[in-house]
């Protein structure tokens, strides 16, 4: 298994999670036209990263 790609990719998700959070405390705030796709576009990323992370570390050899 390349544990680095690993750990850069569980360093991608807790960056895209940051950026979420942010998004979503400026929307707590009444800046609700910034719906501009940013927020689903950053969950479906988040999937994406989280859906391989999960296939990394169930695969043979870890």
């Amino acid at each position: 298994m390349n544990y680095t790609y690993l750990h850069r990719l569980y360093a991608k998700r807790a960056e895209l999670e940051s950026k979420l959070e942010l998004h979503d405390a400026r929307n707590c705030f009444g800046e609700e036209e910034l719906e501009d796709g940013t927020q689903s576009d950053l969950r479906e990323r988040l999937n994406e990263i989280s859906d391989e992370i999960a296939a990394l570390e169930q695969s043979p050899g870890r």
